[in-house]
């Protein structure tokens, strides 16, 4: 019997607190504003500043698009933000766009985007990855670890102040 081609991955840019949090389970959903192709079925995290680092994934349960206000009522308990956090993200918004998280996985050890592609820059919102161009501990999961106790990216900041990147 053939296997199925895997889906799309998307690296998507989050801030450390959401980041943390889908990681950690609190947090189920993630609100964007720009829909990523349906076919993704694998989300790679990148933890913005000050972290600036490659910290986990998820699988994409599904991704829907709602008006702001039918994803706050239907999603607000799995979202992990409040409310005016929301409304001042979709002001002027008419979709909202509901990726739901699956089997999040916090990485052993966080990846620096150069690792994945030299000169790689991390996106502004979203982009897609290239499977070969994943590094073992997100394409083979063989460093990643079932999300729980909260990620601690304390010892990657300092060494990466140390090393002056």
């Amino acid at each position: 019997m053939a296997e199925a081609a895997p889906g799309r991955v998307a690296l998507l840019s989050i801030r450390p607190e959401y980041a943390r949090a889908l990681l950690n389970g609190e947090k189920r959903v993630e609100f964007r504003r720009q829909p990523l192709a349906p076919d993704v079925t694998r989300v790679v995290i990148y933890a913005t500043a000050p972290v600036r680092l490659i910290v986990g994934a998820f699988e994409v349960a599904g991704i829907e698009r709602h008006t702001p206000s039918a994803a706050w009522a239907r999603y607000s308990s799995e979202g992990g933000i409040g409310k005016a956090a929301f409304d001042l993200y979709y002001a002027g918004a008419s979709v909202a766009v509901v990726i739901r998280a699956l089997n999040p996985r916090a990485a052993d050890r966080p990846i620096r985007l150069d690792e994945v592609r030299a000169g790689m820059r991390p996106p502004q919102s979203f982009m897609y990855l290239p499977h070969d161009s994943l590094p073992p501990e997100i394409e083979g999961r063989s460093h990643l670890r079932v999300a729980g106790p909260q990620p601690d990216w304390s010892d990657a900041l300092a060494g990466r102040s140390a090393r002056g990147v």
